[in-house]
């Protein structure tokens, strides 16, 4: 995967790829875009775009439709069990995902939004984890798969914080989401690699 370095009024964590703190100031270390917070609809948000050599079908079906399943065989270190709590894999689907000990936050849940086949949009809300800490409402994820001129994929990410009441996204919040972007960075890696390497997945 590879990514463009595209700033869009905001900085926050990339649904796959991490960034590097140098500053607080628009600057891009790395690839990796950072800019001055900026409310966007209620929240904070961050526009992003990877590329992958899958296919855009190939991409949707790793990454929205299969990610329950290849997420605990692929990253069992960081992934202990994906859960259905409620629904079909579809929209209002409430999901937990268990994280394995030591990966620094134990659980998340999920509720799917949007899970579009024909025309490759994926949105899910994390809408309850011990990584919020009071301070985040919920964490919205929409996701474009787009054919690009090479046959891979251009996926596109609107990532988008809520915080609660008028808390801000600080400096140690930051902190936290580097480290769990860089995390959720790796394990999506392997789950290219993963599918690359087993076509018939």
């Amino acid at each position: 995967m590879e990514m463009k370095c595209e700033c869009i009024n905001s900085m926050l964590v990339s649904h796959f790829f991490p960034y590097r703190i140098a500053s607080v100031h628009n600057i891009c270390v790395e690839s990796i875009c950072l800019y001055n917070l900026k409310r966007k609809m209620g929240g904070f948000a961050k526009e992003v775009e990877v590329s992958t050599s899958l296919p855009p079908a190939k991409a949707f079906k790793a990454f929205a439709e299969d990610l329950d399943t290849l997420l605990p065989t692929v990253a069992p270190q960081a992934i202990k069990s994906v859960e259905r709590l409620e629904g079909d894999g579809g929209p209002g689907t409430i999901k937990k995902i268990t994280f394995a000990e030591g990966y620094g936050f134990s659980y998340a849940k999920h509720r799917v939004d949007v899970l579009d086949k024909d025309n490759f949009l994926y949105t899910y809300v994390v809408i309850e984890s011990d990584f919020f800490n009071n301070t985040v409402e919920k964490i919205s994820y929409e996701t474009k798969f787009v054919a690009a001129a090479d046959g891979g994929t251009s996926i596109k990410v609107t990532t988008t914080f809520y915080t609660i009441g008028d808390n801000q996204i600080t400096p140690d919040l930051m902190l936290q989401i580097k480290e769990a972007s860089e995390k959720r960075a790796l394990i999506l890696k392997a789950i290219e690699n993963y599918v690359l390497a087993n076509p018939d997945v």
